[in-house]
């Protein structure tokens, strides 16, 4: 089945997504479905060479600014692009929805219309990281759905990256760490110590915690946290990606010599840029709905849209949210609300 795109998303609606859209279905033979103001879509689409049988309009009236309030676009925008991009997964006639516009309103659109997966309370936003090792990212998430995570919800996500390891990494039995500010068992936060035993009662292979400097050491191929310190490991780490490309473009432009060396050293550089860049991943996505959506950059270029494209016709045609219930049902004893310990029992 074909691919949704939120047409109207992103910091520059259309002229990317459309882009990219196109792209993906010329390069890759994806079919793809805008969703958008037709019009305008149609006017961008006439300098654009594409297969008319692989590109698709379905018309929509408004659109979520990327400032917008989640909660009030849901009730009030129901004719908005990501809200028919969902209506239309939800229907069975696209496959999977990419948005590269209001993070939270995604999110919120697709827990609504979709559902979340039985079990799963907060789905989460995973995305792959470079190691190490050629070929064998890691996984981490969240990278920003929820700010405040409770043990159980942790432990939830540890499920769910386990089976996006499986799944798209092809795994059999992938590693999974807690990420913390040390590795013995006693360290971090209320949260993580009460996380740790849950993880090591479950049915997934625990490494343990994890520091932020081994995780790209090709130790773990799951790490977990919280969205806060997920989307803060996440951004620091493009920024340095950005910072060390930038640095190595100045350097290089000051000489000869230094153009000389980045010659012999082009094809190091190249796969520098391919095992680092964020931009070949496309988009990370929002696991625990009973669907595939792939969260993609306000600010992303058509290279990325394209990538993220395919990275959602793969999960939906490997069929990822399966082994995510399969794993959540192994582990069901793990996932029942724990009783809040009273003033009196816990000083006792």
């Amino acid at each position: 089945m074909p691919v949704a795109v939120d047409a109207m998303g992103g910091d520059s609606p259309l002229s990317i997504q459309l882009e990219g859209a196109v792209r993906a279905a010329n390069e890759l033979g994806i079919e793809v479905v805008l969703v958008g103001q037709e019009t305008q879509i149609k006017d961008r689409l006439q300098n654009m060479p594409h297969s008319a049988n692989k590109v698709r309009i379905v018309h929509c009236e408004e659109m979520v600014e990327m400032h917008e309030s989640p909660s009030q676009a849901l009730r009030q925008k129901k004719d908005s692009s990501i809200r028919v991009a969902m209506d239309l997964h939800k229907r069975g006639e696209v496959s999977a929805v990419v948005s590269a516009g209001n993070t939270g309103a995604a999110m919120a659109t697709a827990k609504f219309v979709l559902k979340s997966i039985p079990k799963i309370d907060r789905p989460a936003i995973a995305t792959l990281m470079p190691s190490t090792q050629r070929n064998r990212p890691f996984v981490i998430l969240d990278i920003g759905a929820n700010t405040d995570c409770k043990p159980e919800y942790l432990l939830q996500f540890a499920l769910m990256g386990g089976a996006y390891a499986q799944t798209m990494l092809n795994i059999d039995n992938p590693r999974v760490a807690l990420l913390n500010n040390g590795e013995e068992e006693g360290k971090g936060n209320q949260n993580l110590k009460e996380t740790y035993p849950l993880l090591k009662k479950s049915t997934l292979n625990f490494y343990g915690n994890i520091e932020g400097k081994l995780m790209y050491q090709n130790e773990v191929d799951v790490v977990v946290c919280d969205g806060f310190v997920g989307n803060i490991t996440l951004k620091v780490a493009e920024g340095t990606f950005d910072f060390v490309k930038q640095v190595l473009k100045e350097e290089i432009e000051k000489s000869w010599v230094a153009k000389l060396g980045y010659l012999l050293m082009k094809r190091p550089f190249k796969a520098l840029k391919e095992r680092g860049d964020y931009t070949e991943i496309g988009g990370a996505p929002l696991l625990g709905v009973q669907g595939t959506v792939v969260i993609c950059h306000g600010s992303s270029k058509p290279y990325s849209i394209r990538n993220a494209i395919r990275h959602a016709d793969n999960c939906a045609s490997m069929k990822l949210n399966d082994k995510i219930s399969s794993l959540v049902l192994e582990n069901q004893n793990l996932l029942l609300p724990r009783k809040e310990s009273t003033p009196l029992a816990a000083a006792g």
